[in-house]
């Protein structure tokens, strides 16, 4: 039966469908008309008709748009056009087969996160612990904790008063799934925590906000009058770009994620195994954590290429 329909004719009844049934924007419809346009006349260099292509003609255009340096991104979208394009072939009976089902898309490079540099994440922390009264002892006490234990910023903000282990150093942290690890601290987190818990009756719910009774204790280790009772992520992220501003530091490069993602590539700067960064990390999977070691090889390949004697921007210089 394909061989019967024009190219032209199945790509218009495409069209036409997705115009029809799905209502798609103008613009949408053009693209897909494009992308199909593309195909054929790939085709066409072969002698096949557009709805006659094999799974290895689809494998082959693929291939030639990842040598012709299109983005991931866009040739996964382009393979989603030909996908509905043969879906719709096979059941409109233009053809027996739908032989887009066997092609993969193409992998997508996974972004490497942002960091902080120490410098900067030292100036946070400096900055912080120059601000007086209660306001300066919890936010370093927050930074302290977010930056030695790598915590996600839901985490951190909903810890348990009782989260420190007593006289041990190690916090104990409920991540994803409710399941508990335990992170050891650094001495400076541990002493900022302690001073922070000194005037922490300052952020104490009055009355019956947040759900105390007048006088009663809050089970957060940083309770706040927000509806859950303790600092929300939101007024934290907040505080943090403030802070940020106050350094010089660029806020909208600074994040609590950020700090996580600082916590977890300076360790691996300074030795440290990647097993070990994944459990104080509370990752899953190795291959998640595996993404800061990008990070630390790109910062060594920059710094070799930097001061290297024998590398090429030396010798330009």
């Amino acid at each position: 039966m394909a061989s019967k329909t024009a190219p032209a004719a199945c790509v218009d009844a495409f069209l036409e469908m997705l115009l029809a049934e799905r209502g798609i924007a103008a613009n949408t419809l053009a693209a897909y008309g494009n992308d199909l346009q593309d195909f054929s006349d790939f085709l066409a260099a072969r002698r096949i008709a557009v709805q006659a292509a094999g799974s290895g003609d689809l494998r082959d255009y693929m291939a030639m748009l990842g040598r012709a340096g299109m983005a991931p991104s866009t040739m996964a979208r382009r393979l989603s056009a030909l996908r509905q394009f043969h879906k719709f072939l096979y059941a409109e009976g233009y053809r027996p087969d739908d032989p887009a089902t066997v092609i993969d898309p193409p992998r997508r490079g996974r972004a490497l996160p942002k960091i902080l540099s120490e410098l900067e994440v030292d100036l946070l922390l400096q900055a912080a612990k120059a601000k007086a009264g209660p306001d300066g002892l919890r936010l370093t006490a927050l930074l302290e904790l977010l930056y030695a234990a790598g915590l996600r910023v839901s985490e951190l903000v909903s810890l348990p008063l009782a989260a420190i282990a007593r006289d041990t150093g190690v916090l104990v942290v409920r991540g994803k799934g409710g399941k508990e690890r335990m992170v050891p601290l650094t001495e400076a987190s541990i002493r900022a925590v302690a001073a922070y818990r000194l005037e922490r009756g300052a952020f104490l719910p009055k009355g019956l906000k947040g759900g105390l009774k007048e006088g009663q204790d809050s089970k957060w280790l940083f309770p706040s009058r927000a509806g859950s009772g303790h600092l929300t992520r939101h007024r934290f992220a907040q505080l943090l770009k403030e802070l940020a501003l106050e350094c010089g530091i660029d806020a909208e490069k600074v994040s609590p994620h950020v700090l996580r993602h600082a916590f977890a590539t300076h360790l691996l700067d300074h030795g440290a195994d990647l097993r070990s960064v994944q459990q104080m990390l509370g990752h899953a999977d190795i291959s998640t954590t595996q993404i800061y070691t990008h990070v630390v090889s790109d910062r060594l390949k920059s710094l070799v290429e930097t001061h290297h004697p024998l590398s090429k921007s030396r010798k330009r210089g």
